[in-house]
Parts: structure tokens; sequence; C-alpha cells
């Protein structure tokens, strides 16, 4: 910004003059991002977003909010920065797309030991690219510089998302009953939960993550960066086609904890393990860690980052929606009455 310029404030380690770069650095990303709804260009003191409510009777704002974690250790220690920006909005939309809701934007925050422009920008491309996979709006965000409180090339990345749904339209899991059918949205990995604990088993800080493996199919850090997968599109698609009972985004606690926030009190999920398609990452956590299968399923999504409750009568045709947009989702197992709240055998 012109005329804008402290030299004490820059001497305290704060470069005001690299924030106003970074914007500009990162308009071009945010314009990848532009739905109709949006207002306000970036720079103003709030993002404004003016919703179409054409056809709802009862509109209802669903909000989200996340961070990447410790995974971004890994993207520091590869110097490779334009992937967590889309675990970021991943892990705020997946959430909201569980009750039913369209998102509609997301705004972003960034703690930065040293404010680097490039760098800046580059998580920020990150953002856009989840949010164009999203179709939601990037309006809005922050960019913090923290010097002696943290390292400079140290960052943490996370945001909030507000999606909308008509309240007939919210999912209803009293719909729910015996013999429904639970299907599985592939992950594309270990997504964004549990990385401290994938951080300590594969020693991340001395290990070559540049090195190739057979057994992944591409180096180490390749498979620890991949960015979560984002669902909105085909879960939109779903529920378009057929009547969804209920949704669980399967992220830190796994089946045992996420799979019984979508279901009554008196209704159990039985997973057939052996359907379960987990990737290879998965196989070498538990290996080389030596963590038992209880733990992989209460601690990691084991290749299923989404599952979708419809019932028996509804299943292909909830199948065929999602393939339609690139989802080879399948069949897991089957919902019953009482017992463990999750059975996987």
């Amino acid at each position: 910004m012109e005329n804008s310029h402290s030299a004490s404030y820059a001497a305290a380690g704060v470069d005001i003059e690299a924030g106003y770069k970074g914007v500009k650095l990162m308009s071009q990303h945010v314009a990848r991002t532009v739905i109709p709804g949006m207002v306000s260009d970036l720079g103003g003191f709030g993002g404004l977003f003016e919703p179409d409510l054409t056809g709802m009777s009862e509109p209802v704002l669903v909000s989200g909010t996340d961070g990447v974690g410790t995974k971004q250790r890994i993207a520091q220690l590869l110097d490779k920065h334009d992937t967590v920006g889309i675990d970021c909005v991943a892990m705020c939309v997946n959430d909201i797309i569980c009750c039913g809701a369209k998102p509609l934007f997301f705004l972003d925050y960034i703690a930065i030991g040293k404010n680097i422009p490039e760098k800046v920008a580059t998580l920020v491309s990150g953002v856009a690219e989840g949010c164009v996979q999203a179709g939601c709006a990037l309006i809005g965000g922050e960019t913090a510089e923290h010097p002696g409180t943290m390292a400079p090339e140290d960052y943490d990345l996370a945001g909030f998302s507000v999606g909308i749904v008509d309240k007939a339209k919210v999912l209803d899991h009293n719909t729910m009953k015996a013999g429904d059918v639970i299907l599985a949205l592939p992950s594309s990995g270990i997504h964004s939960n549990g990385y401290s604990l994938v951080r300590k088993v594969f020693d991340v800080e001395r290990a070559d993550l540049g090195m190739y493996s057979a057994e992944l199919g591409q180096t180490l850090g390749e498979a620890l960066l991949t960015p979560t997968r984002i669902y909105v599109k085909p879960m939109l698609r779903c529920m378009e086609a057929v009547r969804v009972k209920g949704v669980s985004h399967i992220t830190g606690g796994g089946f045992y904890e996420n799979l019984p926030r979508c279901l009554p009190e008196h209704l159990s999920a039985k997973i057939d393990k052996a359907a379960i398609q987990t990737p290879a990452i998965f196989r070498l956590l538990q290996s080389q860690g030596g963590i038992p299968e209880r733990d992989m399923f209460n601690t990691y999504n084991m290749g299923v980052g989404m599952t979708v409750i419809v019932s028996k009568e509804d299943a292909d045709r909830a199948l065929s929606s999602l393939s339609a947009e690139n989802c080879s989702a399948y069949v897991i197992g089957e919902i019953t009455e009482g017992g463990e709240r999750v059975n996987l055998c």
C-alpha cells in the first residue's frame, strides 16, 4: 500500500510491505474462486457474499472450521507449500456437506514466522484450488507475521467455511433403519489426521522423504503430503439422486468416533473389514509402527474418507451418481439394531 511503512515495526521483525506484496501475488489465485454471490474484493475489513435463496423456504447457515494440523510439517520439510491449502479447505467443507449443506465461501488464516510473499501466495494457491474443487468462493483471509514466537520457516494454516441448506433438506438421521446400506467414498490417503503419530513412526525429521518406495509407488514424502479429497460435488449430486440418511466425514477418531455421529442411539454400523480398499501407506504405517489394528481404525480413515448411508433400494442409484462425479464408491456394510455402535468384522 502506497506510503505505508514503519521502520520501527520492521526492526521488530514485521514487514508490512511484504504483507501488501503477498496480497498482490495471491490475487490471481483468489480470482479462480469467483462464483455468483461474491460481492467484495480482497483488502476490505470483511468479506461480503450475497447468497441465492431462490427456492428455499427456510435457509439455514452451516459453518465449519479446522486447520491442517501437523501435516504441514511435512510440507515445510519438503519445501512444498501448494497443497496444504487444499487440506485446509477439505477439512471444513467435508464437515459442512455432512449436514446436507452446500459450501458458499471460505476464509483462511495464516500465522507465519517470517512473511515471505511468494511463500504465502503459494499457500493461498492451495486454498484457492480447494475452493475450486468445493465450488465455493475465497472471499478473504488474514496473514499474521509472528517473529520471535515462531521460527522463520514455520507457519500454521487454518480457516473456516459457511454453507447453506434449506431446513427441510437437512439430513434427518431419524429416517435410518436396520438394513440400510453403508457406502464408502475412497480417501486419497491419510488426509489430515493423526500426523503426530505419522511423524513419530516415520521419524520424518531425519527420514529421506524424497526416496522412492516401491511399496507406495511414489516417495514417502509424496504419499504423506497427498491432499485430502474434497467430497462436496459428488455428495451434492448424490443427495439430488437419492434420499441420503446419514453422512460421516472420517477424520480424527477414525471409524469408532465418526460413524456414530450420524447414527440414532438404537442403531449400529456393521462394517465388513475385508471390503475396505486400504491404500499401501496405511499398511506401511501400521507395520513400521507396530500399531494395533483397532488403533489404526480409531485414528485413521483406512482408505474411507466419507461414509454415506442410504436405503438398500437406493444403493445402486447412489453409487451411480457418485461415479458420475469420478468418485468410485462401494458398499462396506449395513445398519443393524443394537450391539456395539461400530462393529468391524
